[in-house]
């Protein structure tokens, strides 16, 4: 398990679990893909884009909403 410093990290690192997501942290930036499937994977994403980007999956899911 990768080390998230901060608590903002370790919320987009929980719901990326929950949802089926790993996240990757590369020094301030990360890396985004799902484990199962229908996701294309996402590299050098902001945690602010991490975040947007797990919110809308949440809302819309993997039928598109």
């Amino acid at each position: 398990m990768q080390d998230f410093a901060t608590g903002r990290e370790r919320a987009a690192a929980n719901l990326a679990e929950r949802m089926f997501f790993a996240l990757e942290k590369h020094g301030d930036r990360f890396s985004l893909s799902r484990k199962t499937g229908g996701f294309d994977p996402k590299h050098n994403l902001t945690i602010e884009e991490v975040e947007e980007l797990l919110e809308l999956w949440k809302l819309q899911g993997p039928h598109g909403g």
